[in-house]
């Protein structure tokens, strides 16, 4: 399970700290899947995170249709945007994760 390999890797202490700020925005679900820690609420996906070689990942599931006023989202595909942390920017990443509330809240 990648749950297991985050908590493996060097980049524990940082995934934990995203896991752990997550939860602070009302309504986010988390859900350990095989492949990866997903963020939901009531209306659908927000993101996932998983550790990588750098750091870990937020892959925005909606980051297509987010506004990227601080460039700092990579991708380019239909739907899913990834924003790397080497550290927990927690003011970016709260930036984010209410636009992604956001766009979810209007399905």
């Amino acid at each position: 399970m990648q749950y297991d390999k985050d908590l493996q890797s060097e980049y524990k202490a940082l995934f934990l700290e995203a896991r752990s700020f997550l939860p602070s925005f009302d309504g986010i679900l988390e859900t350990k899947k095989e492949r990866i820690t997903t963020y939901s609420n009531e209306k659908g996906g927000i993101c996932h995170i998983r550790t990588m070689s750098y750091g870990i990942d937020f892959g925005l599931l909606k980051g297509a249709k987010m506004e990227d006023k601080l460039s700092l989202l990579t991708g380019k595909g239909k739907a899913i945007r990834v924003l790397p942390q080497k550290k927990l920017d927690k003011k970016v990443v709260e930036y984010d994760i209410k636009q992604a509330i956001e766009i979810n809240s209007k399905k």
